[in-house]
């Protein structure tokens, strides 16, 4: 892949924030609410779905179709927030409180369905990078949508201050690689290498401690309110996120190093 095709994510994350301003400077300039949606909705999946592209530019051998990864991110965003959204609701409900490991479980688990339906109910291969993919692509779904709900709340409560519906969109928007699609990428990943392999009660042990990995990084960021504590979840979660990009690159390579004759290297 050549350098200016490994900078589409690039583009679309300079494009999408033209647009956004551009979208912006409209209403305020013309105070027609009919560019709200579009408003919350640039702000919201800009950043998003230009980590996406970010992540599908990574050497890796993957084996998903655009049109796979905008279906994960629909499908995956709506039934992900319609799930973890009702089991939190019935969990308040019968608990009168909802701690919060309770909606990281919730959430995590969600977010999952439909990468797993790709890998269980489909004939796609079983390689852990098709696996990180999809799952920061639903991960991504759901950072769109939970976005936008913060956002009209906040448009609602604050009487249609646009600068602070801004900030809402800046802070999760910028944080949302580092949130719900970082997760969501480390436990389908693992969740794949746990399929593809026949590791047995290893390699499911494996997934499982992924996955609270993800419940622990998921709580701690739900509890902690401070830039301070927000960026130090941030860096750990993008580090093990590109940590096992870099571990399934390597692997890759020594795959095709293995399958190419040896008198090639000499």
């Amino acid at each position: 892949m050549n350098t200016a095709a490994r900078l589409t994510w690039l583009w679309i994350l300079i494009v999408g924030v033209g647009l956004y301003l551009l979208v912006r400077h409209t209403l305020i300039a013309t105070g027609d609410p009919n560019y709200l949606p579009a408003l919350i909705l640039l702000g919201a999946a800009v950043v998003p779905v230009s980590f996406v592209a970010f992540v599908s530019e990574r050497q890796l051998p993957y084996d998903v179709s655009s049109g796979l990864l905008v279906i994960i991110a629909l499908v995956g965003g709506v039934i992900g927030t319609v799930v973890a959204g009702s089991l939190e609701y019935r969990t308040l409900t019968d608990l009168g409180v909802l701690p919060l490991v309770w909606v990281a479980v919730f959430e995590e688990a969600a977010k999952l369905i439909a990468p797993a339906a790709v890998l269980f109910f489909t004939q796609h291969r079983r390689h852990p990078a098709d696996g990180l993919l999809l799952g920061v692509a639903a991960g991504a779904g759901f950072a769109v949508l939970e976005t936008m709900g913060y956002a009209f709340v906040v448009l609602i409560q604050s009487n249609g201050n646009i600068s602070a519906v801004d900030g809402v969109l800046l802070v999760r928007g910028l944080l949302s690689p580092a949130a719900h699609m970082a997760w969501t990428g480390l436990t389908a990943a693992a969740l794949w290498r746990t399929a593809g392999r026949g590791e047995g009660a290893f390699s499911g042990l494996r997934f499982v401690a992924v996955f609270l990995l993800a419940v622990i990084l998921h709580a701690a960021w739900d509890s902690i309110h401070t830039e301070t504590g927000y960026a130090v979840l941030a860096a750990i979660s993008l580090i093990l996120l590109f940590g096992t990009v870099h571990g399934l690159r390597q692997a890759a390579n020594q795959n095709l190093r293995g399958r190419i004759p040896r008198a090639v290297f000499r």
